[in-house]
């Protein structure tokens, strides 16, 4: 998780499962897989029963290529997440729209964000045209570990980390900037300060032309 937290939480997570007897095989790859086990790269042989493969996910756009859509790595649409063809909306992990936040297109692949989005696009097709303009958020929980994420950061020069994140406590904010500009907080048990920068996010957005 160090590309989308940093490598503090990243190395904070990694320790985590490591107490929980998790062993990590990192700087190789799998080769083979058999009926009962697994062969990396580096010549080891891992016994196993069950595999369980994670490589990643892409939008599928194939229908959206053949129908002329404009595509960014997703579906391009506008702040009424509207394609670049009329009367024609796309919502949820596919479609990269306009974040007045950080002024750049994005795309979030969380539950919640695709909600939300669906519901703008109703009203919009519907003719309300209605701008999405929602602060973007994930959280995640791993065994008594939880930390929430508010805004998109996909690229960053400085983070902060206010409070501590160890084995002994887990009580922090870390800021993600840009340039100076704040673009997106990780908390752990402060709930209430996520809460806090979601509505100072939404004022930002609310003064963005």
């Amino acid at each position: 998780m160090e590309k989308i937290l940093g490598p503090d939480v990243g190395n904070f997570i990694r320790t985590l499962h490591e107490h929980h007897g998790v062993t990590f095989h990192l700087g190789t790859t799998v080769t083979s897989i058999d009926e009962h086990s697994v062969t990396l790269q580096s010549g080891a042989r891992l016994p196993a029963d069950l595999v369980v493969v994670g490589i990643g996910v892409r939008p599928v756009i194939a229908l959206a290529e053949q129908a002329g859509l404009a595509i960014e790595r997703g579906i391009r649409v506008n702040e009424y997440l509207e394609t670049s063809v009329s009367g024609i909306f796309a919502a949820g992990d596919i479609a990269r729209w306009p974040d007045r936040l950080t002024g750049e297109r994005i795309r979030v692949e969380h539950w919640v964000v695709a909600e939300r989005q669906g519901q703008t696009a109703a009203r919009n097709m519907l003719g309300q045209r209605e701008r999405f303009d929602a602060v973007p958020f994930f959280w995640t929980e791993q065994y008594d570990f939880g930390l929430a994420y508010v805004g998109l950061a996909e690229r960053w020069d400085t983070t902060e980390l206010d409070g501590r994140l160890d084995a002994d406590t887990r009580d922090c904010t870390i800021t993600y900037r840009r340039g100076g500009k704040k673009l997106a907080v990780a908390v752990v048990h402060r709930d209430l300060e996520g809460l806090r920068v979601e509505r100072e996010f939404e004022k930002t957005i609310a003064t963005q032309v």
